[in-house]
């Protein structure tokens, strides 16, 4: 890979955070290693040209975005070490929090920070933001639970703060910072007013400009150093690897739906309810309440309410034991008693009825970003004031949308921390929009500060409100921080006008403008909460990124500059839709539903050729021919794969990667050909799929042997040669294809819905395509008809350990936890990889482009290898050949080893 690429795929693409700004780098630098990146700094440093540090780029306040060279941290630093049984733990800064929180769940414990990003956010942008969330507060931020970290100073020089001769290096490395953090100190402690404002700005969350609370809290320089870089948003040095303190679980959770008249009478209940210690006190306006009833998942009682001033409290408990929690609700619902409320309180502890309270909440930001106007963009600021002012701040927010015409706009927050969010749409294309924006913004800064409040409380200061910080802080702290930036950078370079800026416009500049295009592009708000789950995002682009393109594509026809236009679209080709494995996993972490495979099947559509279009048409006509073929050409693969290998390069040299296969080195044998099994007295209908007829050994016997040793009597209907899911076709974006497929479906479906039986198949990409291809009938895939008919008729000999590799299709269809719950009646102990992803091989992608399997599995396999189990299992045959490539292992599926271990 190389360090430095100017390519405008990669330019454009990787520019764009999460917030309202868009500045396009020069170049985007990808380093491999840490002296790659001391030698960037060391190189920018003796030039004086500007860099930026990219993670997961979820920045809402554009404190991740340049105009020189953007530096990517997510791609490579991604070590994560457990240490001490779980109590601590040592993580790069590419390693998203979900992978910690998974890595550590197994030892009872949880990373401190819990930004509602965490399944994209990565520890990086957790140090640089002093990252919060639900139920963190202050107290289990980055700032308090960091122990040490290592860095990389703007000349190249580094320091590993845990060092014993730390201080010594720092004084030898960088003698003009350690005086200058000496000489703050010694100013703050001699100036008691100072001291007063700091204790002041920092009694609540505040994450505006530097963490100079760390000259109160902390006395060696060393200390001061590591917790001013806590918060410090890439402005101060680089940080390679940090260590921190864990949280203990608490597994025990109840959460409650409080709604009461006006926010006046929900904040009044705030005192007692912070006295309760509960877990999280998430607050809604009534705008948020009209927003939520829409949602799929509210509840009847918040759904039939006719809202007017009301407001509502979402309060969670959690505790280590059931005692504890019990006693916690016994508490809570004394307090509760007495609060006057519209209607009487829900509050439980099923976690499927706790999951639709937060999915609503959650899911405030996703309602109102998707109803936004084609070419508007999403804001998400927050503030935090005192507590006591939280009902009156939401009031005055509220008169000043009214003010300036921001309709719908939702009001949502951590109550106990005073903390609000409030999310509104612009459109930046227009000077009258722009200006409105400046107004607002001018008088929201005095309302917030005129309470005492901080600007910023989670998302970082950034471009957005630099402009503000030297009016937030007074000019001494504010001199405080401007000599911190010099001391660490003097020739500032890192991140420049991000905390500390000259230009009081700087948050009037450079704004994000998204033109209309597809549907799906359309409604992205650029967050890239997509990004962890996409199986390119190692390779090409991720769905953000390939949405971003086609943004920038559209941009630049719109501009005249049909040549970016041009350049761009041709490297699309490649990177946005042939290696694109269209599983659909980004839908599943996308905030607004957004499936960016929908997108690139319907651009392969419509860049295929009229030949290509014609011989899918025919497959579709001649399934079962068709399949012959197909198992004869993996039969001489599989027995002569030197010559075919050999074919296959040469077919790929005349007609493209694209169209022809490449087995490489993949281990394949051909499976066995369906049949069908006509019963008098079925008690399911099942279908086998034609990949397993394809790809072996194949699950078509082992699947009916089961059925039958279980008692139960399967029927596998007629003309089952000639079915298919339709997956093949409905991926590669080919309509008429997939039309004659479906049709042909349809009559199989009215052929066995007589039967009123449950219809199963075993592949579970195929239950997620026969679930398309046979609408209304409802597909099981056989891990749910496994684990729910069959298991318990069986005498099962549990396995010690085994590994599981979950599918992108299980996942999608909610199903996984039917594969894992299968899993745990084979074995003693499961294990899934915590940075499992899709595997990519996505039917023939993995064949037309092994490169993405190969990229997409690494980071898997690398986890597994260093587990051995007695077997390794999936539910998906391509699948389990692209893991069992990836580890070196075999992988069979679930059906195999039920077999295997029952009778």
């Amino acid at each position: 890979m190389n360090l430095i690429s100017t390519r405008e795929i990669d330019r454009y693409s990787k520019a764009n955070d999460a917030s309202h700004y868009l500045l396009t780098p020069v170049a985007i630098a990808t380093p491999n290693t840490i002296e790659d990146v001391a030698k960037i700094l060391s190189s920018h440093h003796a030039s004086g040209t500007p860099v930026t540090f990219r993670s997961g780029g979820t920045s809402l306040s554009g404190q991740s975005l340049s105009k020189s060279v953007l530096i990517d941290t997510r791609m490579n630093f991604k070590r994560c070490e457990i240490k001490d049984s779980g109590r601590r733990v040592t993580v790069e800064p590419g390693v998203s929090i979900r992978e910690v929180n998974n890595r550590l769940k197994s030892y009872g414990y949880r990373f401190g920070p819990d930004p509602a990003s965490e399944v994209v956010a990565t520890i990086g942008g957790v140090i640089a933001n002093n990252s919060s969330g639900m139920v963190c507060g202050t107290s289990e931020n980055a700032y308090k639970t960091i122990e040490s970290l290592k860095m990389i100073f703007a000349d190249g020089t580094s320091l590993d703060t845990a060092a014993p001769d730390a201080e010594r290096m720092l004084q030898q490395l960088q003698p003009l910072l350690f005086e200058e953090l000496l000489t703050q100190k010694r100013i703050i402690e001699h100036k008691p007013k100072m001291q007063e404002d700091i204790k002041l700005q920092f009694q609540g969350k505040n994450t505006m400009g530097y963490s100079i609370n760390a000259f109160l809290d902390y006395s060696s320089p060393i200390d001061i150093l590591m917790h001013l870089m806590v918060g410090s948003e890439g402005t101060l040095a680089f940080i390679s690897e940090a260590t921190f303190r864990t949280i203990p679980l608490k597994p025990f959770a109840s959460t409650s739906l409080l709604i009461f008249g006006s926010l006046q009478e929900a904040n009044s209940a705030l005192p007692a309810l912070v006295e309760s210690k509960a877990a999280a006190i998430e607050l809604l306006d009534q705008t948020s309440l009209r927003v939520a009833q829409k949602q799929d998942r509210a509840l009847d009682s918040m759904r039939n309410l006719k809202v007017e001033k009301h407001a509502a409290l979402i309060v969670e408990y959690q505790e280590y034991t059931s005692d504890g929690l019990a006693a916690a609700r016994l508490k809570s619902e004394e307090i509760m008693a007495k609060l006057n409320l519209s209607i009487p309180s829900v509050t439980t502890s099923d976690n499927f009825l706790r999951s639709d309270l937060w999915h609503v909440r959650k899911g405030l930001y996703a309602s109102v970003a998707e109803a936004r106007s084609p070419g508007t963009t999403a804001l998400l600021e927050d503030v935090a004031v005192p507590v006591n002012l939280l009902a009156q701040t939401c009031e005055d927010l509220l008169s000043l949308f009214n003010k300036f015409g921001y309709l719908e706009t939702v009001i949502f927050g951590h109550a106990k921390d005073g903390n609000l969010h409030f999310m509104l749409n612009e459109d930046f294309r227009e000077i009258k929009s722009q200006n409105r924006y400046r107004d607002f913004t001018e008088e929201m800064v005095s309302l917030i500060l005129g309470y005492k409040g901080t600007l910023k409380a989670e998302h970082g200061t950034g471009r957005v409100m630099a402009p503000f910080v030297q009016r937030q802080y007074g000019d001494d702290l504010y001199g405080v921080m401007v000599s911190i930036k010099r001391a660490f950078d003097p020739r500032g370079i890192l991140n420049p006008d991000v905390i500390i800026t000259k230009d009081s416009q700087l948050h009037l500049r450079d704004f994000k403008v998204t033109p209309p295009v597809e549907v799906e592009v359309n409604n992205c708000v650029e967050c890239g909460f997509c990004e962890q789950s996409c199986p390119s995002k190692n390779l090409t682009l991720t769905p953000r990124q390939r949405i971003i393109a086609r943004r920038a594509i559209q941009n630049a026809t719109l501009e005249g500059n049909d040549r970016l236009a041009r350049k761009l679209d041709s490297a699309f080709s490649y990177e946005g839709i042939d290696s694109c494995a269209v599983d659909g996993m980004c839908k599943t972490s996308c905030p607004v539903g957004i499936n960016t495979g929908d997108l690139v099947k319907r651009l392969r559509g419509e860049r295929s050729s009229v030949v290509e279009r014609y011989i899918w048409k025919s497959l579709a006509k001649h399934w079962a021919p068709s399949l012959m073929l197909i198992r004869a050409g993996v039969l001489i693969a599989g027995h002569l794969p030197i010559i075919a290998k050999m074919v296959g390069k040469a077919g790929r040299f005349m007609f493209g990667a694209e169209r022809v296969p490449l087995v490489d080195d993949l281990r394949i044998q051909i499976g066995k050909k369906r049949f069908s099994r006509v019963t008098p007295k079925p008690d399911l209908i099942y279908l086998p799929s034609c990949i397993n007829e394809i790809f072996g050994p194949s699950n078509v016997h082992d699947f009916l042997e089961l059925c039958l040793r279980a008692g139960l009597n399967p029927l596998v209907p007629e003309g089952i040669e000639s079915t298919c899911c339709g997956t093949p076709w409905r991926s590669k974006g080919m309509s008429q294809g997939l039309r004659l497929n479906s049709a042909r479906n349809q009559n199989l479906a009215n052929l066995i819905a007589c039967y009123n039986l449950p219809v199963v198949t075993d592949n579970s990409s195929c239950a997620d395509g026969f679930l398309s291809s046979l609408s209304p009938l409802i597909v099981f895939d056989s891990s749910e008809y496994l684990l729910g008919t069959v298991v318990d008729r069986l005498q099962i000999v549990k396995a010690d350990k085994i590994v599981v590799h979950p599918t992108c299709s299980s996942t999608k269809l909610d199903d996984s936890g039917f594969l894992l719950g299968l899993a745990h009646r084979l074995a003693n102990e499961v294990i899934v990889a915590p940075n499992w992803g899709c595997c990519a091989f996505a039917g023939d992608r993995g064949l037309l482009h092994p490169e993405l399997t190969k990229s997409a599995t690494f980071e898997e396999a690398e986890f597994i290898k260093k587990v051995h189990a007695d077997f390794y299992i999936s539910d998906n045959r391509t699948c389990e050949m692209a893991m069992s490539n990836a580890v070196g292992v075999e992988y069979i599926s679930a059906i195999k080893l039920l077999l295997m271990r029952s009778s």
